[in-house]
């Protein structure tokens, strides 16, 4: 369970930075979530200093809202 939360918190991470986030998650699962993140959790992303647990949060919070593709990027890690 640690496990499968730590790699949706990586790939979370991911969708939200730029060169920093080359090799966590592939490109496809960063583009997916990417515009959710800034979408619906912004202010867990500013100024390089991402919360990556509230960050998974607000996506889960928001799982009716966020689209399909960053939707089906986390249940693919487990979440």
């Amino acid at each position: 369970m640690h496990r499968a939360f730590a790699i949706a918190a990586t790939l979370t991470l991911a969708a939200i930075t730029s060169a920093s986030a080359q090799g966590k998650g592939d490109p496809r699962e960063r583009a997916a979530c990417r515009p959710d993140v800034m979408r619906f959790c912004k202010e867990f992303a500013k100024d390089n200093n991402e919360d990556v647990v509230s960050i998974l949060n607000c996506l889960e919070s928001n799982r009716s809202r966020i689209s399909k593709a960053c939707s089906e990027v986390l249940a693919s890690h487990g979440q």
